[in-house]
């Protein structure tokens, strides 16, 4: 049991985080729309690089970017913690059971790291040249999310002895 503990806590761990990001960036919208405003022009890239033709000027498409990354942020906080309290709920029950709860937590997890990774690491970062920017790098903020994400996500899909254990 106090490996499913383990597990539930965890997912409910980054519930928690992906909350507060969604949070933050609804609350300190102005400065974390920045961001993405300044990803979008790459106008902190370095000064005549060869990407500078995937640069969108449009202020639609800055919004809309920003919305979408909260949903999926708030997305991946609601699947999250459906998937930590059916984990609580389901922590004495049999494998099916457990395995059956771990369904919301898996989304979450997944979610999570698609967001920060596709997001982040490869639209922002690469598609977008954000490792070149000395101002607005969030590279290295979103590895720390996306690894996270993912170490919780395979932490959860390994079996617990429970699971192994005889009917």
């Amino acid at each position: 049991m106090l490996m499913r503990l383990s597990k539930a806590s965890l997912v409910l761990a980054m519930a928690l985080l992906a909350s507060l990001v969604a949070l933050n960036n609804m609350t300190d919208y102005a400065t974390n729309f920045a961001f993405v405003r300044h990803v979008f022009l790459m106008d902190t890239t370095f000064a005549g690089n060869g990407l500078m033709s995937r640069s969108i000027s449009q202020p639609w498409v800055h919004r809309a970017g920003y919305t979408a990354l909260i949903a999926l942020e708030t997305c991946t906080a609601i699947l999250c913690w459906i998937g930590g309290v059916r984990l609580l709920g389901a922590r004495n029950a049999c494998a099916a059971a457990w395995h059956s709860a771990r369904a919301w937590a898996v989304a979450g997890l997944t979610l999570g790291f698609l967001t920060w990774q596709v997001g982040f690491m490869t639209i922002g970062g690469e598609w977008f040249g954000m490792w070149m920017s000395q101002r607005w790098n969030g590279v290295e903020g979103a590895f720390r999310f996306f690894v996270t994400f993912l170490l919780v996500l395979i932490y959860v899909v390994v079996p617990d002895d429970a699971a192994h254990a005889p009917s």
